[in-house]
C-alpha cells in the first residue's frame, strides 16, 4: 500500500468512525520494515527481518477519548473495528481538555526536503548488509588479544507513514535509518571484564563511519578501562563526553514539559525568562537538521515544525507545550517533544579541553543514578578517567556526583566544538567547574 492509497484508507477511516458516533478522529497509518545483523566468532550469529503495516485510530467523542491499534487493514476488518472503539469510548469519563489542536497551528508547514530517506536504499543486498557487520567484527578482533567476545553489528529500517486528523490535516512521511557498530568485552588480568561499545546511527547509509572505526572504537573504549578504580572524594572539574552528555540535559528536558508543569513535579515551574544555567548554554530545537534523526515537517498533534531556542545564554525562553496539557494549563502549545535538541558550540576540541584541567575526571558514561524532576536533585554514578596536569592519568569508576541540577548548570565553563552526530540530541562535550565527586 503506497501512500496514496494509505490516505484514501485514513480518509474512509475517518468517515466510518464519524458515522458511528465520534466528534473528531485521528488516524495514523504506518507500513516499516527492519534487518538486524550481528556477527560473531567470525559467524552469524543473529539475522532477523520484519516487516508491519499498523493503524492507529484515535477517537474523541463528547471529550471522551480513546486510542486504538490494528495490524489488519483490510477494509472488512476495520469497520467493525472502528465501530466497536467508538462504542467503548462512549463508556469511558469525559475531559473537557480532550479534542483535537486548532487547525491554526498546522498552517505554515515547512516544505524543504529533510533529507530523512536514502534514495540508494533499494541498492542494499543482503550480501552487502551481511560484509558490513563481518568486516565490523574483524576490526575488532584485530585490536587485542585481550579479548574474551566483540560482537559487529548492522541493521537498517525503512518506513512510510501518513496521518489524517478529521479538523482538516494530511501529512505523510517516509524515512531510511541505517545503523552499525561492535561491542566488546576484554580480560583485564584481573578477574574483570571491561566492557563498551560504539554505533553510528544515520538516515543515509555512506554517512555511517568506516568499518574499521566502528570495529576498533568498541575495543579500544573498553582497553582504556582497565585498571580503572574509585579515587579520593572532592571536588573536581568535570568533562563530559559528547555522546553521555545527553543523561545530564535529559535532567532539565523532563521538567520543561506541559505535562510535568500541569502535574506540579518540576522544580522550573515559573522560571520563564529566569536564568537556570552559565551564560555557555544555549539550547535549540531544531527540526531542519537535513538528514537528521529528529528532523520534522510537524510533530505528533500535526502542529507545524518551527525552530526554537529553549535556552539562550543561561536563560529559560520556553517550554515543551503540547496540544492536550497546554490546554489544561491555558498556554499555546508549541510541541511536547524534541526534534533535534542543539547546543550552539564552542571552539575548542575535547583535547584542547583536557589540556585545560589540572584536576578532574573525564566522564564517559553514567551508571545507575537518577534526578527529581521535582526538587532538581540528582545522583549519579560515573564511569571515565583521572585528568591531572592536563593529562589523562588512569581510569576510574564506582564514582558518583550529587548535587542541584541548578548549580550544576550554572557552573558550565565550557561548550565544545564537537557534537556527536548520531542521535537526534546533536550534542558536543562539556566542561563543568568544581563538580563534587564521592569516591573513596
Amino acid at each position: 500500500m503506497n501512500n496514496k492509497e494509505k490516505l484514501e484508507m485514513a480518509h474512509w477511516a475517518v468517515a466510518q468512525a464519524k458515522k458511528h458516533g465520534a466528534d473528531e478522529v485521528a488516524i495514523s497509518i504506518s507500513n516499516s520494515r527492519d534487518i538486524e545483523i550481528e556477527y560473531r566468532d567470525k559467524k552469524i550469529e543473529t539475522l532477523k527481518e520484519s516487516s508491519q503495516n499498523s493503524l492507529s485510530l484515535t477517537i474523541y467523542t463528547d471529550h471522551k477519548f480513546s486510542n486504538h491499534t490494528t495490524n489488519d487493514i483490510r477494509k472488512e476488518s476495520l469497520a467493525p473495528f472502528i465501530s466497536e472503539a467508538v462504542a467503548m469510548t462512549k463508556y469511558l469519563s469525559s475531559d473537557q481538555f480532550r479534542e483535537l489542536g486548532n487547525p491554526k497551528f498546522y498552517e505554515g508547514r515547512s516544505t524543504a526536503d529533510l533529507k530523512l530517506r536514502d534514495p540508494n536504499y533499494e541498492s542494499m543486498t543482503s550480501k552487502k548488509r551481511v560484509e558490513v557487520a563481518r568486516q565490523i567484527e574483524d576490526a575488532a578482533q584485530s585490536v587485542s588479544d585481550k579479548i574474551i567476545s566483540c560482537t559487529g553489528g548492522y541493521g537498517d529500517t525503512y518506513s512510510e507513514s501518513i496521518k489524517v486528523l478529521s479538523n482538516g490535516f494530511e501529512g505523510e512521511r517516509t524515512t531510511t535509518v541505517f545503523y552499525a557498530g561492535s561491542q566488546a568485552t576484554i580480560d583485564d588480568g584481573n578477574g574483570g571484564r571491561p566492557q563498551d561499545w560504539y554505533y553510528g546511527v544515520t538516515r543515509n547509509f555512506d554517512d555511517l563511519p568506516k568499518t574499521a572505526m566502528l570495529g576498533r572504537s568498541a575495543v579500544e573504549r573498553a582497553l582504556r578501562k582497565v585498571g580503572q578504580t574509585k579515587i579520593a572524594s572532592g571536588e573536581y572539574d568535570m568533562i563530559v563526553e559528547n555522546r553521555t552528555v545527553s543523561r545530564l540535559l535529559s535532567a532539565l528536558y523532563g521538567p520543561m514539559r506541559a505535562r510535568s508543569l500541569q502535574q506540579r513535579s518540576s522544580f522550573l515551574e515559573g522560571k520563564l525568562g529566569e536564568k537556570i544555567a552559565s551564560d555557555k548554554l544555549t539550547m535549540i530545537d531544531d527540526p531542519f537538521v537535513p538528514s537528521g534523526m529528529g528532523s520534522r515537517h510537524y510533530d505528533g498533534d500535526g502542529f507545524s515544525a518551527r525552530k526554537r531556542t529553549i535556552i539562550d545564554k543561561g536563560v529559560l525562553k520556553e517550554y515543551f507545550v503540547d496540544n492536550y496539557y497546554g490546554k489544561k494549563l491555558g498556554m499555546e502549545p508549541n510541541s511536547g517533544g524534541t526534534s533535534n535538541v542543539v547546543l550552539e558550540s564552542g571552539s575548542k576540541s575535547v583535547d584542547e579541553m583536557i589540556a585545560s584541567v589540572d584536576k578532574g575526571i573525564y566522564v564517559t558514561g553514567f551508571l545507575g543514578g537518577n534526578s527529581n524532576s521535582t526538587t532538581g536533585d540528582f545522583s549519579y554514578g560515573i564511569v571515565g578517567q583521572l585528568i591531572e596536569g592536563g593529562k589523562i592519568i588512569k581510569s576510574v569508576n564506582e564514582m558518583n556526583i550529587s548535587g542541584f541540577l541548578v548549580d550544576l548548570w550554572q557552573g558550565l565553563g565550557e561548550v565544545g566544538n564537537d557534537p556527536y552526530i548520531y542521535s537526534s540530541w546533536r550534542l558536543p562535550t562539556l566542561k563543568f567547574n568544581g563538580v563534587q565527586f564521592s569516591g573513596v
